[in-house]
């Protein structure tokens, strides 16, 4: 069946795409696109023909349900239908709306002529998926907007509306009106006018110094692009516009095209793109399960953690009651809240108006009583299951029934939390990542006892506040920080054993992360480790101690937040800088411990902090902990700064190959103080064994 309608408006054909939501180039579509344009050329009532799709989009690009499919590469493919586009004899008007996107916008180039509403957004966003647009968007964007406009736009990926290329010959006619009205207008002026029918592979992509430019923005990009080839290869595209003939550059574009998409980055970024889809997929919770409405919320604690998650609500338009025990406690996170808005404001992010709007709907309060009506409670108190239990117990004598009671906690069982009230079908784990207003992870924590449309409102209510979401069942940790654990312990380890501070933070910044594990450490404040490996340690007597790190906080050491941790800091400065009594506390413990340092190489720092993960996560896929291991990249891509263009831990595991993951683990057995730490996970080694990826779920 066909996803284009093909309708008669007098002399007018008009072609209506309709692949919801976001009118994908499937091939129902691609195909429907090219049987409309045969039905007009074998009619010779019809004069031209209207490309129109829906008020949210034109055409979002490629239909991401046929990725991996036959269906993606069968004929007629998109520069199929564009060909048609260009060489039939009737004038075709492409007429844009909301999303016009990658393939979309490659499709409108190929029409004759185009209008637009003015708040349609126009972009080519292949680059964020390491590749480049592969159906002449890089030889006619140069060509209608000019081409250092054009490269910005492909090397950025980034939506631009259409109103700022109004009078360019991208747009023939900006439609402030009803589209298509404006759009059938045009088009019988182009008919009653025989007015020619323009190609824009006809015009010319020219520059004044095509040279120097390109040699200025090679230096530039790649400047920037590091780790992605990508940025770099839309210039060699770009460039070909301005030097060769058409076709010539066609072919340069198709090359680069074919090479990007096997580059171990494109199928990381992808990898991400789709990862970050089904997060929203929970096996058990079908899509129409219904959801609790949301329309007031609770926060419990005022400070960073529970000023942030305020902030999230404010965005979003959802009043908040910020409660805090205390009138200094509540005018500090008041005042911490305020300054958010006056910093973006004075960076010109946010209008004072919006930024007013956003305070008014903040309620400081000194009383639970004030939450009775809340529809959702969020505390975000201090990490202690006694304090958990006193907030709960509260809050379950006083929220109304059905209200949504959701605890901040990022290590602490999450049943026992939901056992402190009479209703633990209402309880669900919200752990944002700090600073919670920015960071983009939310990992949602499903108890024993929550119940499906508390789990659905939560994902639900996580789009709303910009959130990725990713479920976790309860254990210690969640997903996150139970793996986190493992890699800062063998971090913590390889400096026992002879590595440097820095030699491990600058091996895993060179591997892709954004910081270092012991920089992150820092970062995060020691004595929030400190407090859970001290949990720790009593409930598992025979773990092996993180004597460095342990006695650095005993030292008051708690990182950036004290001036020293890992490393030192100046007043006001965040830079880290090498400090001496560091080294001298590193020997101390070597001596104490019996341990002859030796030379670590990077490769070894970053296959042990690595697999670690990815040992880890194996373990937590097993137990059902996870749902699935591109959930665990997500986590890790969101949260926690691994390099994106290495996909995420287990993606980049299975790039590796996992029996190479497997056989890099031996050695490690022989160094490691704790028995059977580096013992493969019982899925790591069945998927090795039987040459599975982990979501193909090896048994």
């Amino acid at each position: 069946m066909s996803s284009a309608h093909f309708d008669v408006n007098g002399e007018i054909a008009v072609i209506r795409l309709d692949n919801p939501p976001v009118n994908g180039l499937g091939l129902a579509l691609r195909q429907g696109i090219v049987d409309g344009i045969k039905q007009a050329e074998g009619d010779d009532a019809i004069k031209a023909v209207v490309l129109i799709g829906s008020d949210r989009a034109f055409s979002g690009g490629a239909d991401i349900s046929e990725f991996g499919t036959s269906k993606m590469l069968a004929e007629p493919i998109l520069t199929t239908v564009i060909n048609y586009l260009e060489t039939t004899k009737k004038p075709v008007i492409a007429a844009i709306s909301g999303a016009c996107m990658g393939g979309g916008l490659e499709l409108a180039l190929g029409c004759h002529y185009r209008v637009a509403r003015p708040d349609a957004q126009i972009s080519l966003p292949e680059v964020k998926l390491g590749i480049l647009p592969g159906a002449g968007g890089t030889q006619r964007l140069p060509r209608v907007i000019g081409v250092e406009h054009a490269l910005n736009m492909i090397v950025s990926g980034v939506a631009v509306p259409a109103k700022q290329f109004q009078g360019s010959p991208l747009f023939d006619d900006i439609v402030d009106g009803d589209l298509l009205e404006g759009a059938l207008a045009y088009a019988k002026k182009v008919v009653s006018e025989n007015l020619p029918l323009k190609r824009v592979r006809d015009l010319k992509a020219h520059h004044e110094n095509p040279e120097g430019f390109f040699m200025f923005a090679r230096n530039t990009v790649g400047a920037v692009a590091r780790n992605y080839p990508a940025p770099l290869k839309c210039v060699d595209a770009v460039e070909a516009a301005v030097t060769k003939p058409f076709d010539q550059g066609m072919a340069v574009e198709r090359e680069a095209f074919a090479n990007l998409l096997q580059t171990p980055e494109s199928k990381a970024l992808r990898h991400a793109f789709f990862a970050e889809r089904l997060t929203s997929k929970i096996a058990d919770v079908p899509s129409d399960t219904p959801t609790r409405d949301i329309q007031k919320v609770g926060v419990i604690g005022g400070g960073t953690m529970g000023t942030g998650i305020t902030i999230n609500f404010l965005n979003a338009g959802i009043p908040v009651t910020l409660v805090e025990m205390k009138q200094e406690g509540l005018d500090r996170g008041v005042a911490a809240i305020q300054k958010v808005y006056e910093g973006r404001v004075k960076k010109g992010k946010m209008s004072e108006d919006k930024a007013k709007a956003c305070m008014d709907l903040l309620s400081p309060s000194l009383s639970y009583d004030d939450l009775k009506d809340a529809d959702l409670v969020i505390e975000a108190v201090f990490e202690d299951m006694g304090v958990k239990q006193s907030v709960f117990e509260t809050l379950d004598a006083t929220c109304k029934p059905g209200a949504i009671l959701a605890s901040n906690t990022s290590t602490l069982d999450l049943n026992k939390i939901a056992s402190f009230t009479k209703r633990p079908e209402d309880v669900i784990g919200l752990h944002f990542f700090s600073p919670a207003n920015i960071m983009k992870l939310l990992e949602v924590v499903r108890g024993d006892k929550t119940a499906k449309d508390v789990l659905a409102t939560a994902m639900k209510l996580a789009k709303t506040i910009k959130k990725t979401a990713v479920v976790s069942g309860v254990c210690d940790g969640f997903i996150g920080n139970r793996m986190i654990n493992q890699y800062q312990r063998e971090a913590i380890l390889m400096l026992e054993e002879g590595a440097t501070v820095q030699q491990i933070d600058k091996a895993i910044e060179k591997f892709g992360f954004a910081m270092g594990p012991l920089r992150m450490a820092d970062l995060a404040g020691g004595d929030i480790g400190w407090a859970i490996r001290k949990r720790l340690y009593a409930e598992h007597p025979d773990m092996t101690k993180m004597v460095v790190a342990d006695r650095l906080c005993e030292m008051g050491r708690y990182g950036q937040k004290t001036g020293a941790g890992f490393y030192r800091y100046e007043p006001g400065n965040r830079n880290a800088l090498h400090d001496p009594e560091v080294d001298k506390v590193v020997d101390e413990v070597r001596a104490e411990l019996g341990i002859t340092p030796r030379k670590i190489s990077n490769r070894e720092i970053v296959e042990r902090c690595v697999y670690a993960l990815v040992n880890e996560g194996a373990r937590l896929l097993d137990e059902g902990i996870a749902q699935r291991a591109s959930d665990i990249d997500m986590v890790y891509l969101t949260g926690y700064g691994f390099p994106v263009f290495r996909g995420g831990p287990m993606h980049y595991a299975e790039e590796v190959g996992l029996p190479n993951v497997v056989r890099a683990m031996e050695p490690f057995a022989d160094t490691h103080t704790q028995p059977g730490f580096w013992e493969p996970a019982p899925l790591l080694a069945r998927c090795a064994a039987e040459g599975k990826r982990f979501d193909e779920r090896a048994k």
